[in-house]
């Protein structure tokens, strides 16, 4: 049906952040002069921009693989039909929303557990440096 259309408002929406903060992380850079360490969070967005739209993309081709899409308005069969309507509008409060939230949950384990690796990595030399 349309469960495809909630990760991809969400990857609109992240898509557009992103962008915005990779520019603003980009002219901090620059004024402070001060090289980058570690992987920004304009790129680890980034990484769910892509998470989102090609999982989006790819339930889309399999909606219009079984015909509930169509090339035609109002593209969306349900669409057509305002009993079919509610159902398509249940399916993507609830299926599209939990894929949403569990593509982004996923994500977030991720990006959390780079961070805490980069941290880590970050205090090894100093302890090195401590003990020699």
């Amino acid at each position: 049906m349309a469960c495809f259309l909630v990760p991809a408002a969400e990857a609109v929406v992240t898509t557009i952040a992103q962008k915005r903060l990779a520019a603003k992380e980009d002219r901090a850079a620059l004024e402070s002069g001060a090289e980058k360490s570690g992987i920004s969070f304009s790129s680890k967005l980034k990484w769910l921009n892509d998470l989102l739209w090609g999982g989006s993309a790819l339930l889309a081709f399999e909606h219009l693989w079984h015909g509930e899409i169509t090339l035609a308005f109002p593209f969306l069969t349900n669409a057509s039909n305002p009993a079919d309507l509610s159902m398509m509008l249940h399916e993507m409060a609830t299926v599209g929303t939990s894929m949403a939230a569990a593509v982004t949950a996923v994500w977030a384990v991720f990006a959390a557990a780079v961070t805490a690796i980069e941290k880590k990595a970050r205090e090894l030399p100093e302890e090195g440096a401590a003990e020699a």
